[in-house]
């Protein structure tokens, strides 16, 4: 049985590493799933070595407070990859570690391929030669991410985007409404704070305070609640107001029958550009993580929409702009204005044509399989 060596650190790349397992575990032949991973790649049996949830930190102050269980991280599949050197090791996102346990794995002549690579055309461009030097195969999941490894010589495809076929609606807006006891006469204007504790503890006081000061019995208010995330954080804003929804685990359908949606910088922003529903990015970090990533961060935006773009086509408020004020003004902008609401809705309808249809899942396994055979496509 060939063991495969999975290293994902988000809840995003978990979702994402699942769906190429899936693929995987389709072959007449099983792969033993080892490494580090979340509920969903677990699901579909991989066998993880720490607990998922430790690994769900961000930022550069969070980090170096968390780092001896880096260290004693690295030990430990250092350990393991002598002692039991898998077929191949797969590095999901997450690069901070991932590049190190790349080194790693190359020191040790064993194949790693990394699946949604480090955004290095946006900061630490010399992530790329880092790739180039530990790495055996890419799989790029933004087009102009694969051209530029090919052009230094990388081993690479364009996979598709994971979020593409990822995206699954299951209510139609009457049955949405009905089961959260929603107007559907009325404009929903969603919040998503995201999925680590500590976007939530610092985006969530904020979308409640943006809705105090806006509250309008025309709009139902609907705030997005990742199950990753603790219910105390969410408790004390419950029952505030009667058209205030706390809705856990139905983002896909939030983001298709909303009008308008807040969402922290991240994967997020993709899925509703893809989805086609107009919204605003916020993005608010630690005040000493977010001056290091100032200085050294080489694109124009923040969010992925707008970077994939190539220009801005969704607004975007960052750090002190995060305001109760600022959101509201930026929600009416759009709410009210049916010309700017329609500009909006008919570039995100271009965003799609972008990333094209390929099965990211599906490409990506196929790639494992043959490096695990030591040829590419």
């Amino acid at each position: 049985m060939k063991t495969i060596f999975w290293l994902v650190g988000e809840k995003s790349g978990d979702q994402h590493a699942a769906e190429v397992i899936k693929q995987l575990n389709k072959d007449d032949t099983p792969y033993n799933h080892t490494g580090i991973g979340g509920p969903l790649m677990q699901t579909q049996g991989l066998k993880t070595l720490f607990p998922f949830e430790k690994f769900c930190i961000m930022g550069f102050v969070e980090v170096i407070k968390h780092l001896m269980f880096f260290i004693k991280v690295e030990n430990k599949i250092k350990k393991y990859l002598i002692k039991n050197k898998p077929d191949i090791v797969i590095l999901v996102d997450y690069p901070g570690l991932n590049l190190r346990i790349a080194k790693m794995a190359h020191k040790l002549k064993i194949k790693t391929l990394y699946y949604i690579c480090p955004q290095f055309w946006a900061w630490k461009q010399h992530r790329i030669w880092q790739l180039k030097k530990y790495c055996d195969y890419v799989a790029a999941i933004i087009p102009f991410e694969d051209e530029a490894l090919k052009a230094i010589g990388i081993k690479s495809k364009y996979v598709g985007h994971p979020i593409i076929e990822e995206i699954k609606i299951k209510y139609s807006k009457e049955e949405f409404a009905n089961k959260y006891s929603l107007d559907k006469t009325k404009k929903w204007i969603a919040f998503f704070p995201g999925s680590r504790q500590i976007e939530v503890k610092r985006l969530l006081p904020i979308y409640i305070k943006t809705i105090n000061k806006n509250v309008a019995e025309k709009h139902e208010y609907l705030i997005s609640k990742a199950n990753s995330v603790p219910d105390k954080l969410f408790e004390k804003y419950q029952n505030i107001y009667k058209n205030v929804h706390f809705i856990e685990n139905e983002s896909y359908d939030i983001i298709k029958h909303s009008d308008f949606l807040i969402i922290k910088s991240g994967t997020t922003t993709i899925e509703a550009a893809i989805i086609e529903t107009p919204f605003a990015i916020v993005y608010k970090a630690n005040y000493l993580s977010y001056l290091i990533v100032k200085t050294i961060i080489k694109v124009k935006h923040i969010g992925l929409p707008n970077i994939i773009a190539k220009k801005q086509i969704v607004p975007e408020l960052i750090q002190q702009d995060v305001t109760p004020e600022k959101i509201i003004n930026t929600i009416n902008k759009y709410i009210n204005d049916k010309n700017e609401y329609k500009n909006m809705k008919d570039t995100l309808k271009d965003f799609h044509t972008i990333l094209g249809n390929q099965s990211a899942a599906k490409n990506t396994a196929e790639i494992i399989k043959k490096c695990i055979e030591s040829y590419y496509s």
